[in-house]
Protein backbone atom coordinates (compact mmCIF):
# COMPACT_ATOMS: atom_id res chain seq x y z
CA UNK A 1 0.00 0.00 0.00
CA UNK A 2 1.08 3.44 -0.83
CA UNK A 3 2.38 5.65 2.06
CA UNK A 4 1.27 8.95 2.92
CA UNK A 5 3.14 12.22 2.80
CA UNK A 6 3.78 13.63 5.88
CA UNK A 7 3.19 17.55 5.42
CA UNK A 8 0.22 18.98 7.94
CA UNK A 9 -1.58 17.61 10.99
CA UNK A 10 -2.79 21.06 13.18
CA UNK A 11 0.78 22.33 12.38
CA UNK A 12 -1.61 23.18 8.87
CA UNK A 13 -3.82 25.94 10.34
CA UNK A 14 -4.05 29.09 8.90
CA UNK A 15 -2.67 31.48 11.80
CA UNK A 16 -4.58 32.72 14.67
CA UNK A 17 -3.76 36.42 13.67
CA UNK A 18 -4.59 36.05 10.02
CA UNK A 19 -7.96 34.36 10.94
CA UNK A 20 -8.69 37.21 13.49
CA UNK A 21 -8.77 39.67 10.41
CA UNK A 22 -10.32 37.81 8.46
CA UNK A 23 -13.17 36.76 11.03
CA UNK A 24 -13.40 40.59 12.42
CA UNK A 25 -15.67 41.79 9.54
CA UNK A 26 -17.70 38.70 9.43
CA UNK A 27 -21.26 39.84 11.62
CA UNK A 28 -23.53 36.51 11.58
CA UNK A 29 -26.63 36.67 12.67
CA UNK A 30 -27.46 36.47 16.38
CA UNK A 31 -30.45 34.07 17.37
CA UNK A 32 -30.71 33.42 20.75
CA UNK A 33 -30.58 30.31 20.71
CA UNK A 34 -26.93 30.12 19.93
CA UNK A 35 -25.29 30.13 23.40
CA UNK A 36 -21.35 29.98 22.06
CA UNK A 37 -20.09 30.95 18.61
CA UNK A 38 -17.02 31.46 17.06
CA UNK A 39 -16.85 35.19 18.70
CA UNK A 40 -15.63 33.65 21.89
CA UNK A 41 -12.77 31.97 20.08
CA UNK A 42 -14.39 28.45 22.04
CA UNK A 43 -14.02 25.38 20.78
CA UNK A 44 -17.16 24.43 19.19
CA UNK A 45 -20.52 26.09 18.60
CA UNK A 46 -23.22 25.40 21.57
CA UNK A 47 -26.94 25.39 20.36
CA UNK A 48 -29.96 25.77 22.97
CA UNK A 49 -32.99 23.03 22.47
CA UNK A 50 -35.39 23.29 25.50
CA UNK A 51 -33.58 25.69 27.94
CA UNK A 52 -31.94 22.50 29.45
CA UNK A 53 -30.31 20.44 26.73
CA UNK A 54 -27.48 21.77 24.17
CA UNK A 55 -26.34 20.43 20.74
CA UNK A 56 -22.44 20.87 20.28
CA UNK A 57 -21.21 21.40 16.48
CA UNK A 58 -17.69 21.20 15.62
CA UNK A 59 -15.88 20.45 12.79
CA UNK A 60 -12.31 19.67 12.29
CA UNK A 61 -9.73 18.61 9.41
CA UNK A 62 -6.08 18.62 8.31
CA UNK A 63 -3.55 17.45 5.40
CA UNK A 64 -1.22 14.23 6.52
CA UNK A 65 0.59 14.29 9.38
CA UNK A 66 1.96 10.46 9.06
CA UNK A 67 2.61 7.73 6.37
CA UNK A 68 0.12 5.26 7.70
CA UNK A 69 -3.41 5.92 6.28
CA UNK A 70 -5.41 4.27 9.30
CA UNK A 71 -3.12 5.69 11.68
CA UNK A 72 -3.90 8.85 10.28
CA UNK A 73 -7.76 8.31 9.93
CA UNK A 74 -7.65 7.29 13.56
CA UNK A 75 -5.47 10.80 14.64
CA UNK A 76 -7.80 12.93 12.33
CA UNK A 77 -11.01 11.84 14.15
CA UNK A 78 -9.43 11.46 17.64
CA UNK A 79 -8.80 15.38 16.84
CA UNK A 80 -12.20 16.03 15.50
CA UNK A 81 -14.23 14.55 18.16
CA UNK A 82 -11.72 16.26 20.94
CA UNK A 83 -13.80 19.71 20.53
CA UNK A 84 -17.11 18.34 21.90
CA UNK A 85 -14.93 16.53 24.70
CA UNK A 86 -13.38 19.87 25.31
CA UNK A 87 -17.37 21.35 25.56
CA UNK A 88 -17.97 18.94 28.34
CA UNK A 89 -19.98 16.85 26.37
CA UNK A 90 -20.96 13.27 25.12
CA UNK A 91 -20.23 12.71 21.01
CA UNK A 92 -23.12 11.34 19.34
CA UNK A 93 -22.70 11.15 15.48
CA UNK A 94 -20.01 12.29 13.06
CA UNK A 95 -19.62 13.03 9.23
CA UNK A 96 -16.38 12.56 7.05
CA UNK A 97 -14.87 15.21 5.14
CA UNK A 98 -12.82 14.40 2.31
CA UNK A 99 -9.97 15.56 -0.29
CA UNK A 100 -8.46 12.91 -2.06
CA UNK A 101 -6.44 12.45 -5.21
CA UNK A 102 -8.50 11.61 -8.37
CA UNK A 103 -5.90 9.16 -9.91
CA UNK A 104 -4.82 8.31 -6.00
CA UNK A 105 -4.89 4.28 -4.64
CA UNK A 106 -8.50 3.81 -3.39
CA UNK A 107 -6.85 1.33 -1.09
CA UNK A 108 -5.28 4.34 0.83
CA UNK A 109 -8.72 6.46 1.46
CA UNK A 110 -10.34 2.85 2.54
CA UNK A 111 -7.84 2.65 5.32
CA UNK A 112 -8.35 5.94 6.05
CA UNK A 113 -12.10 5.85 6.45
CA UNK A 114 -11.53 2.79 8.52
CA UNK A 115 -9.54 4.52 11.38
CA UNK A 116 -11.70 7.47 11.40
CA UNK A 117 -14.67 5.03 11.91
CA UNK A 118 -12.63 3.25 14.74
CA UNK A 119 -12.31 6.06 16.54
CA UNK A 120 -15.91 7.55 16.08
CA UNK A 121 -16.93 4.05 17.14
CA UNK A 122 -14.77 3.90 19.65
CA UNK A 123 -16.21 6.86 21.28
CA UNK A 124 -19.47 5.14 21.37
CA UNK A 125 -21.03 7.76 18.27
CA UNK A 126 -22.30 6.61 14.82
CA UNK A 127 -21.21 7.70 11.61
CA UNK A 128 -23.48 8.68 9.60
CA UNK A 129 -22.40 9.89 6.36
CA UNK A 130 -20.14 12.70 4.44
CA UNK A 131 -17.98 14.71 1.64
CA UNK A 132 -15.76 13.84 -0.71
CA UNK A 133 -14.38 15.72 -3.71
CA UNK A 134 -10.99 15.02 -5.41
CA UNK A 135 -8.25 17.66 -4.73
CA UNK A 136 -4.35 17.21 -5.24
CA UNK A 137 -3.83 16.90 -1.54
CA UNK A 138 -5.37 14.59 0.84
CA UNK A 139 -7.14 15.73 4.12
CA UNK A 140 -9.32 13.84 6.29
CA UNK A 141 -11.45 14.90 9.11
CA UNK A 142 -15.39 15.37 10.60
CA UNK A 143 -17.98 17.67 10.99
CA UNK A 144 -19.14 16.22 14.73
CA UNK A 145 -21.92 16.56 17.02
CA UNK A 146 -22.51 15.77 20.42
CA UNK A 147 -24.70 16.67 23.36
CA UNK A 148 -24.98 18.71 26.95
CA UNK A 149 -26.76 19.49 29.62
CA UNK A 150 -27.25 23.55 29.41
CA UNK A 151 -25.86 23.84 33.08
CA UNK A 152 -22.71 21.67 32.59
CA UNK A 153 -21.45 23.67 29.24
CA UNK A 154 -17.56 23.95 29.67
CA UNK A 155 -16.11 27.25 28.35
CA UNK A 156 -12.62 28.50 27.63
CA UNK A 157 -12.64 31.60 29.06
CA UNK A 158 -13.98 31.30 32.67
CA UNK A 159 -11.32 30.56 34.94
CA UNK A 160 -11.62 31.59 38.40
CA UNK A 161 -8.57 33.49 40.40
CA UNK A 162 -6.07 30.55 42.40
CA UNK A 163 -7.43 28.01 40.00
CA UNK A 164 -4.74 25.32 38.79
CA UNK A 165 -4.32 24.54 35.44
CA UNK A 166 -4.40 20.70 34.80
CA UNK A 167 -3.10 18.92 31.45
CA UNK A 168 -3.83 15.65 30.23
CA UNK A 169 -1.75 15.05 27.11
CA UNK A 170 2.81 15.53 26.74
CA UNK A 171 3.31 18.26 24.34
CA UNK A 172 5.45 18.41 21.02
CA UNK A 173 3.61 16.61 18.39
CA UNK A 174 4.16 18.68 15.53
CA UNK A 175 8.20 18.77 16.58
CA UNK A 176 8.14 14.77 17.21
CA UNK A 177 6.36 13.62 13.62
CA UNK A 178 7.57 16.38 11.53
CA UNK A 179 11.27 15.53 12.49
CA UNK A 180 10.64 11.29 12.23
CA UNK A 181 10.51 11.18 8.59
CA UNK A 182 14.37 13.22 8.60
CA UNK A 183 15.40 10.42 10.81
CA UNK A 184 15.63 12.15 13.80
CA UNK A 185 12.73 10.75 15.77
CA UNK A 186 13.54 7.17 16.90
CA UNK A 187 10.72 4.75 16.42
CA UNK A 188 9.99 4.15 19.88
CA UNK A 189 9.35 7.98 20.79
CA UNK A 190 7.52 8.31 17.39
CA UNK A 191 5.28 5.36 18.57
CA UNK A 192 4.90 6.80 21.80
CA UNK A 193 3.52 10.04 19.84
CA UNK A 194 1.35 7.96 17.59
CA UNK A 195 -0.39 6.32 20.60
CA UNK A 196 -0.54 9.46 22.57
CA UNK A 197 -2.47 11.41 19.47
CA UNK A 198 -4.98 8.21 18.50
CA UNK A 199 -6.11 8.15 22.27
CA UNK A 200 -9.33 10.01 22.71
CA UNK A 201 -9.74 12.91 24.86
CA UNK A 202 -13.28 10.92 26.19
CA UNK A 203 -11.20 9.13 28.86
CA UNK A 204 -10.20 12.34 30.25
CA UNK A 205 -13.62 14.07 30.14
CA UNK A 206 -15.56 11.17 31.48
CA UNK A 207 -13.24 11.92 34.67
CA UNK A 208 -13.31 15.60 34.38
CA UNK A 209 -17.32 15.90 34.58
CA UNK A 210 -17.84 14.82 37.55
CA UNK A 211 -16.06 17.52 38.70
CA UNK A 212 -16.53 21.61 38.92
CA UNK A 213 -14.48 22.53 35.92
CA UNK A 214 -14.08 26.36 35.81
CA UNK A 215 -12.65 26.89 32.28
CA UNK A 216 -11.21 23.79 29.69
CA UNK A 217 -10.03 23.59 25.94
CA UNK A 218 -7.89 21.10 23.76
CA UNK A 219 -4.39 22.05 23.07
CA UNK A 220 -4.78 21.58 19.15
CA UNK A 221 -3.06 23.96 16.55
CA UNK A 222 -2.32 27.37 18.24
CA UNK A 223 -0.18 25.49 21.02
CA UNK A 224 -0.10 25.35 24.20
CA UNK A 225 0.19 29.24 25.19
CA UNK A 226 -2.16 30.08 22.81
CA UNK A 227 -5.11 28.48 24.16
CA UNK A 228 -4.32 29.03 27.68
CA UNK A 229 -3.90 33.23 26.27
CA UNK A 230 -7.47 32.31 24.99
CA UNK A 231 -8.22 30.70 28.96
CA UNK A 232 -6.55 33.87 30.22
CA UNK A 233 -8.79 36.59 28.79
CA UNK A 234 -8.97 39.95 29.51
CA UNK A 235 -9.18 39.11 33.32
CA UNK A 236 -6.52 37.32 34.44
CA UNK A 237 -2.74 36.00 33.93
CA UNK A 238 -1.73 32.15 33.57
CA UNK A 239 1.43 31.01 35.43
CA UNK A 240 3.01 28.34 33.82
CA UNK A 241 5.83 26.05 35.88
CA UNK A 242 8.03 24.85 32.73
CA UNK A 243 9.82 22.18 35.35
CA UNK A 244 6.36 20.75 35.55
CA UNK A 245 5.65 20.92 31.85
CA UNK A 246 4.65 17.05 30.41
CA UNK A 247 7.11 16.99 26.76
CA UNK A 248 7.28 14.21 24.44
CA UNK A 249 11.16 13.05 23.57
CA UNK A 250 13.11 14.44 22.11
CA UNK A 251 10.70 17.43 21.10
CA UNK A 252 12.93 19.73 23.55
CA UNK A 253 16.09 18.53 22.05
CA UNK A 254 14.96 18.61 18.24
CA UNK A 255 13.57 22.53 19.40
CA UNK A 256 17.18 23.75 20.74
CA UNK A 257 18.44 22.35 16.98
CA UNK A 258 16.06 24.83 15.74
CA UNK A 259 13.85 22.48 13.76
CA UNK A 260 10.82 23.62 14.51
CA UNK A 261 7.50 24.32 12.51
CA UNK A 262 6.19 27.18 10.28
CA UNK A 263 2.95 26.80 12.33
CA UNK A 264 5.32 26.97 15.70
CA UNK A 265 6.95 30.68 14.71
CA UNK A 266 2.85 31.70 13.86
CA UNK A 267 2.00 30.84 17.12
CA UNK A 268 5.35 32.67 18.52
CA UNK A 269 4.56 36.21 16.56
CA UNK A 270 0.66 36.25 17.04
CA UNK A 271 1.25 36.04 21.18
CA UNK A 272 4.03 38.52 20.78
CA UNK A 273 3.36 40.79 23.83
CA UNK A 274 1.18 38.32 25.61
CA UNK A 275 4.09 36.23 27.18
CA UNK A 276 6.91 36.80 29.36
CA UNK A 277 9.29 34.15 29.84
CA UNK A 278 11.23 34.69 32.80
CA UNK A 279 13.89 32.08 32.16
CA UNK A 280 15.84 32.08 28.87
CA UNK A 281 15.11 29.18 27.09
CA UNK A 282 14.62 28.90 23.37
CA UNK A 283 14.22 25.49 23.20
CA UNK A 284 11.22 25.21 25.92
CA UNK A 285 9.91 28.61 24.04
CA UNK A 286 9.28 26.46 20.98
CA UNK A 287 8.00 23.91 22.52
CA UNK A 288 5.08 26.01 24.21
CA UNK A 289 4.74 27.33 20.96
CA UNK A 290 4.87 24.17 19.52
CA UNK A 291 1.38 23.23 16.87
CA UNK A 292 -0.29 20.59 18.76
CA UNK A 293 -2.57 17.81 16.55
CA UNK A 294 -4.78 15.95 19.11
CA UNK A 295 -3.68 17.16 22.31
CA UNK A 296 -4.97 17.09 25.63
CA UNK A 297 -7.54 18.47 27.85
CA UNK A 298 -6.54 21.34 29.80
CA UNK A 299 -8.84 22.46 32.46
CA UNK A 300 -8.67 25.29 35.05
CA UNK A 301 -10.32 23.77 38.52
CA UNK A 302 -10.18 24.78 41.97
CA UNK A 303 -6.95 23.52 44.11
CA UNK A 304 -9.12 21.15 46.00
CA UNK A 305 -10.69 20.07 42.99
CA UNK A 306 -7.44 19.22 41.70
CA UNK A 307 -6.12 16.90 44.12
CA UNK A 308 -9.23 15.03 43.94
CA UNK A 309 -9.04 14.44 39.96
CA UNK A 310 -5.57 13.74 39.78
CA UNK A 311 -5.88 11.03 42.35
CA UNK A 312 -9.18 9.37 40.62
CA UNK A 313 -6.71 9.88 37.53
CA UNK A 314 -4.25 7.92 39.00
CA UNK A 315 -6.62 4.94 40.15
CA UNK A 316 -7.25 4.77 36.42
CA UNK A 317 -4.08 4.52 35.15
CA UNK A 318 -4.33 8.21 33.17
CA UNK A 319 -1.93 10.75 32.46
CA UNK A 320 -2.08 14.07 34.37
CA UNK A 321 -0.24 17.06 35.14
CA UNK A 322 -0.45 19.59 37.27
CA UNK A 323 1.14 22.95 34.93
CA UNK A 324 0.56 26.18 36.41
CA UNK A 325 -2.22 28.14 38.05
CA UNK A 326 -4.64 31.79 37.44
CA UNK A 327 -4.36 35.08 38.83
CA UNK A 328 -5.68 37.64 38.98
CA UNK A 329 -4.42 39.96 35.52
CA UNK A 330 -0.51 40.90 35.16
CA UNK A 331 1.06 42.70 32.68
CA UNK A 332 1.33 39.74 30.59
CA UNK A 333 -1.58 37.17 29.98
CA UNK A 334 0.96 34.00 29.89
CA UNK A 335 4.19 33.91 32.55
CA UNK A 336 6.27 31.13 31.84
CA UNK A 337 8.97 30.99 34.98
Amino acid sequence: MNSLEVCGGCNAKIAAGNLDKLLNDIKPYKRDDILVAFDKKDDAAVIDIDGENCVIQTLDFFPTMVEDPFTFGQIAAANALSDVYAMGGEVISALNIVTFPLEGDYEVLKQILKGGNHKVSEARASLTGGHSIHDKTIKYGLSVTGKVKKKYIWKNNTPEDKDVILLSKKIGTSLVTSNYAQGLVSKDDFDKCIEQMTTLNKYARDIFVKYNIHAATDITGFGLLGHLSEMAGDDFSIIIDSKSLPILEPALRLAGEFLYSAGGQNNRNYLDGKVEFINDNFAMEEVLFDPQTSGGLCVSVSRDEAKKIIDEFKENDLDIWQIGQVKKKRSYSIIVK
